[in-house]
This record gives structure tokens, sequence and C-alpha cells, in this order.
């Protein structure tokens, strides 16, 4: 934010020194050539700004971390390349660079320059740009008309260099699908050109491998799989994945057996990168059994590391809290939905228990009452036999003599008529 501070008040200001204050005020009128010759500037910028604008741009992208991610992901057909690489780009705002893809908007855009011969346009220079094209135009023709309807390696590199030498690749980054494919291709698409380079390095080593470090991936990922593995992946995928594509089961093995020709063990592009000290990271599919490869991508994008870009804007922002809104509800309500569960299956667990509980114990009340009672049957029988009829007559008598202490009188005379004493 900026501020407009009166002169009369800028020396009130606590964060205005004096000599701050003396400085800003100072108005002195230079000609051009003493400040040049007299005065010990550092210069920055002393062609001027335009003339310094690329390393400007340069500066303020290195500053900010701005900087794009060159990312190559290899691998055989069927891996999942196309798979994992739509969500990296979707993560990191990348360009993915399928091969289909790069020949279509290079094809048009040609195509859209030749198409300028036919009007009429004052601007010479647009004029043999638009010859160069349709030319380039007639060679492509003539070369897929040799190759079965094909473009050769030459013009497909040609292709994906114009497409990494883009601003929007440039700036942004890009992730490459399964291209390099072999060696060659990729010394080709990687070379370092003599106009192209870094600039503010000194003099290179002749025996450091050079590569054009603009368009050259700092990220190389290998998806390893085996043959069984990948044709038993392709024969479970739906038919309304396999309908049109070359996902079918003899294009797969066509693919795979030019892919394993192309990627030998002594033989791969994966050794081009190597020589570079540039090592590509190996990562087993096979392993991952996860949903969408959800393993597979969160392993690359540790490899990858942070995103280098502004970041989401506020309506990615918006939709992101919206969406982790959603995510936090329906936790919540499976969370609520699993506690009432567990809590019914634990008051039925809890009601079926005192049921057993209850029947269990008045089970064991009545076997004991039945127990009690079969033991007491030869006490009672001995009682009603030895014992009651003496007591009945010591009763009898009791109520005819009333003697002062009944009890005493009642147990004298059961002691004296006891049928077992002699």
């Amino acid at each position: 934010m900026v501020r407009i501070e009166p002169k009369e008040s800028a020396l009130l200001n606590k964060e205005l020194s004096q000599c701050q204050y003396d400085q800003l005020m100072l108005n002195i009128q230079l000609e051009a050539l003493c400040v040049k010759d007299s005065l010990q500037f550092v210069w920055v910028s002393e062609a001027g700004l335009v003339e310094q604008l690329p390393q400007i741009i340069k500066e303020y992208k290195e500053t900010r971390n701005l900087l794009p991610i060159r990312v190559c992901v290899l691998g055989p057909p069927g891996v999942g390349k196309t798979t994992i690489i739509e969500q990296l780009c979707k993560h990191y705002k990348l360009h993915h660079l399928k091969i289909a893809d790069v020949i279509k908007q290079n094809v048009e855009r040609l195509e859209k320059l030749a198409a300028r011969t036919s009007k009429q346009d004052e601007n010479e220079e647009d004029d043999a740009r638009a010859q160069q094209a349709k030319e380039h135009l007639d060679l492509l023709k003539e070369d897929t008309a040799e190759n079965n309807g094909r473009y050769s390696d030459q013009h497909i590199v040609e292709f994906y260099k114009e497409t990494l030498k883009s601003k929007p690749c440039q700036n942004q980054g890009f992730i490459l699908d399964g291209f390099p494919k072999t060696c060659e291709q990729a010394k080709e698409l990687f070379a370092e050109e003599e106009e192209e380079g870094d600039k503010d390095e000194g003099e290179k080593d002749a025996k450091e491998p050079t590569y054009n470090k603009l368009l050259m991936p700092e990220t190389i990922v290998s998806l390893d799989a085996s043959d069984d593995f990948l044709k038993t992946r392709i024969m479970n995928l739906p038919e309304s994945k396999v309908a049109g594509t070359h996902n079918t089961e003899e294009g797969l093995l066509r693919r795979l057996a030019l892919f394993r020709e192309q990627n030998e063990d002594d033989v791969t592009v994966l050794n081009y990168f190597d020589e570079l000290e540039i090592h590509p990271s190996h990562v087993d599919v096979e392993k991952d059994s996860s949903q969408n490869m959800a393993d597979t991508i969160e392993h690359i994008k540790e490899l990858i590391g942070e995103p280098r870009n502004y970041g989401p804007t506020p309506e990615e922002i918006m939709e992101m809290e919206r969406k982790a809104k959603e995510e936090r509800l329906r936790q919540e309500a499976r969370e609520r939905e699993e506690r009432d569960q567990h809590e019914a299956e634990e008051r039925s667990l809890r009601a079926k228990r005192e049921a057993e509980w209850t029947d269990q114990l008045t089970r064991i009340k009545r076997e004991e009452q039945e127990m009690l009672e079969t033991q007491s049957i030869p006490l009672r029988n001995y009682l009603m036999k030895n014992v009651m009829p003496t007591l009945t007559q010591g009763l009898i008598e009791v109520c005819k003599v009333k003697p002062d202490d009944p009890v005493d009188y009642l147990a004298e005379y059961m002691f004296k008529h006891n049928p077992q004493v002699d």
C-alpha cells in the first residue's frame, strides 16, 4: 500500500530520519554523460529496461520461485502413464505433452501460418514465414506418404522441440508422456544449440556432456511392470475404455513387443539420462494396490517436490474449501452412523447377555431349591417320626399344667420322654 506524505508532516514521522528526508528531497540535475563517466555506479541495466527485460524476468521468477517444473514419465504401454500424468498436471498446473497432441498442435500451427499465403499481406516477414510453413507442410505430406501415414522421428522431435520452447512450457513446465522412446530421439531432442544455453556461466568443460538445460527434464520417472501384469490389467479394462483405443489385446502385444525391443538391457533411453548424471527413479507399479494408483502418484510427488507457481486462485481456494467442508461433513456423518451402529450393537449384545444371565440365575436358584428339598427329606422324616409326637404331647401338657416357665417345663418334658433315652 502506497501512502502519500506531505512535506510539512514528513519530519514528524518517526519512521523517516533526517538523512532519509534530505535524500528524498534532493533535486540535482546532472547530464547523462557526467553520470556515466564521473560517478562510480554499478549498472544493472545500463542499456535500458527494454534490453534488460529478459534478465529482469529471470530474476523475478527466481526470487519468487516461479520456476518451471520439467518431468518425463516413461514406461511400457498400459502401465498407467497417462492416468498418473493427468493427476500430476492437475496438481502442479503443468502441460501434459502426449505425442498425438503435440503433432496435432504443431500441424494446426503450420496450417494456420500457411493460410496467410492466400491473403494479401503487406508484411514481408509474415509472408516469408507463411511460405516457409507451406513448404514445411509439403515435406510432412511427403514424409507421411513414404511412412504409411506416420511421421518420421525427425519431424516428431522437431514438433516436440517447438512445443518445449513455447512460452507456456518454459514458464509453467511440462510432463513428457512416454517420449522420447529411444536414445537417438533423446539426443536429438535435448541437444544443445549454439545460440542457446546458459550465458551466465563461464566456458564449459569440453569433456562435460552438454544438453539444452531449458528443455531437459529435472525428474525422470520410469514406471516398471512385467508383461503378464500389463496383459492382465488391459484384459480387465471395461469395454467402454478399450473401444477406439490401442488398448486391445492385439494392440498391446504389438506395442509391448516394440517397447521391449527398443529398451533392452544394453540399449535403453534411460542410459542416456544416466550418462548425463540425471538418474531416473524406478517405480514398481505392481506393488500399488490403491485406487487410481494414488500411492504411485504420491511417491512421484515426493520426487518432484512442492509446486513452484503462484498457488491456487481465489476461486480454486473457495472450491478446495467447499470440497474440504463437504468431505468433512461426509466424514462426520460416516462417523456418526458408525457410532450409532456400534451403540445399537452394544445395546443388543448387552440385552442378550442380561437375558442369558437372568435365565441362568433362575435356573441356578431352581436347582439349589431342588437340591435343598432333596437334602431335607431325611431330616423331615426323622423329625416327624421321633420329635414331633413328643413335642406335640409336651405342648399339650404345658397347656394343662400352665407352669411359670413354659419353655423350661417343655424342655424337661421332652428330655424325660425322649424315646431314644433309656
